[in-house]
């Protein structure tokens, strides 16, 4: 491995969030339970508010890819249909308002919570008073977004290549960073080239299994003490369970 390819892998390394691995696996085991689709759903919905009530999934990046990855778990066209309608205001006559809230873990870790709700009060208590049972604070707005970058993130399949075949294929469909977990690459792009990056790599034999726009710590945040680092992933796997909450971020390592 040349010695810029590797300065790559150790900075993305240093700025890789735990929460995002076990974010990943909860996804998988929600699909299991059917729980996935009415968070599915929500993305679709949030992305077509993001991408400025654009509903047409070939002129709205974030929404092609929030339908594509409800398409992986099977959603059902009518269903994907009506959350892009929901996204457009149609549908129940409900006003639905996109809400962000920044905060602190035990311990000290930042988290960011993104959501879509038709009561912003409601939506704020309820975030305010598990932050809070679990040993966290809720903080204002800015606290802790400075310490995260909006990117694209793609989950990449390596079986059957080589370390190097894998982060040569990122290199060349235009990766930023890049680590290694297990049998997967992970890679990091600019936000507006993600469907770029996931065409080039599909195209080049790579089974990409998530491709999604996420924010990802650039300053992290270690707990050394078991007992803490429980109750957190206890704590994030509440926060993402609520109705009105489509994303969870936290800069735990």
């Amino acid at each position: 491995m040349s010695t810029a390819r590797f300065w790559v892998k150790i900075m993305c390394m240093s700025g890789h969030s735990k929460w995002a691995t076990i974010h990943r696996a909860k996804e998988a085991k929600d699909a299991k339970k059917g729980a996935a689709f009415t968070k599915l759903a929500m993305n679709i919905t949030v992305a077509v508010k993001q991408g400025g009530g654009v509903g047409d999934p070939e002129k709205n990046f974030r929404l092609r890819l929030a339908v594509d990855k409800a398409r992986e778990f099977n959603m059902p066209k009518e269903n994907i249909a009506r959350a892009i309608e929901k996204g457009l205001g149609g549908g129940s006559g409900v006003t639905l308002e996109e809400v962000v809230y920044e905060g602190f873990l035990p311990g000290g870790a930042a988290v960011i919570i993104e959501g879509l709700t038709d009561n912003r009060a409601r939506t704020a208590q309820q975030v305010r008073s598990l932050l809070e049972k679990g040993g966290g604070t809720l903080a204002g707005s800015g606290a802790v977004a400075y310490m995260f970058t909006q990117l694209g993130e793609l989950v990449v399949d390596m079986t059957g290549k080589t370390e190097e075949e894998a982060e040569l294929a990122a290199i060349d469909a235009g990766a930023d960073e890049f680590l290694t977990e297990e049998e997967k690459l992970i890679i990091y792009c600019q936000k507006e080239q993600l469907p770029e990056v996931k065409q080039k790599l599909e195209s080049a034999g790579y089974r990409v299994e998530s491709a999604e726009v996420v924010m990802k710590p650039g300053t992290v945040s270690e707990v050394a003490d078991e007992e803490t680092k429980t109750k957190i992933e206890t704590l994030l796997e509440q926060l993402s369970d609520l109705e009105d909450v489509s994303k969870v971020w936290s800069n735990l390592v």
